[in-house]
C-alpha cells in the first residue's frame, strides 16, 4: 500500500509499486496453498494474462461471475461458508491478494488472523484503500518488520481473536 493508505490508484492501477529486487517472491508464495480475490482484482489479474496461481487453489469471491465463465478458479459468493472451513483444514497459509472490500467483510467476519502490508514509499493522494470504512477493530500486535533497500517496510501484524 501507499504510505497514504491505497493499494491501487484511482482507476486501478498499480504502476506506483517499487519491485525490489531483495525481495523474495518465489519464499512469499511458498507459504499458501489458497489464494483469495475479489471480482475487480481477479479481472486485474486476468488482464495481466493469468487466472490462477500455479501450485494454489484459487477462489474469487463475486456475485456476478459465473462458476462455468471460469473452470480453473472457484467462484462464489459465500464468504463465511467458504473460508471457515478452509481455516480448519491442514494445509498452508491462505493469501488474500488485493481487494479492500474482500479485506473488510473478512475482517467484520473475524476471518483474519494476520495482516501484512508492504508500505510503498509513494503518496497518492487517492485512489481505492486499503481498507473501506466498516466497524473499527481492537489493536493488532506487530509480529515482524522489515526495511528493504528501496525504502518499502513490510509489516507483519496478529489480528486479535474475536470476541464471543
Amino acid at each position: 500500500m501507499s504510505l497514504d493508505g491505497f493499494i491501487a490508484g484511482p482507476d486501478g492501477e498499480a504502476d506506483w509499486i517499487i519491485m525490489d529486487p531483495s525481495f523474495d517472491f518465489g519464499a512469499l508464495f511458498q507459504q499458501f496453498d489458497t489464494f483469495l480475490m475479489g471480482r475487480r482484482t481477479f479481472e486485474a489479474a486476468r488482464q495481466g494474462g493469468t487466472d490462477t496461481m500455479a501450485g494454489m487453489q484459487t477462489i474469487v469471491f463475486s456475485r456476478t461471475l459465473r462458476q462455468s465463465d471460469y473452470p480453473k478458479v472457484t467462484v462464489t459468493g459465500n464468504l463465511v461458508e467458504t473460508i471457515s472451513p478452509l481455516k480448519e483444514k491442514p494445509g498452508k497459509d491462505i493469501w488474500l491478494f488485493g481487494g479492500g472490500g474482500l479485506f473488510r467483510s473478512m475482517l467484520d467476519a473475524g476471518l483474519v488472523d494476520t495482516v501484512e502490508v508492504a508500505v510503498v514509499p509513494v503518496l497518492l493522494s487517492q485512489g481505492v484503500p486499503l481498507l473501506p470504512a466498516g466497524a473499527r477493530s481492537s489493536s493488532f500486535q506487530l509480529t515482524e518488520h522489515k526495511v528493504l533497500p528501496t525504502g518499502i517496510v513490510l509489516l507483519s501484524y496478529a489480528v486479535p481473536a474475536a470476541k464471543s
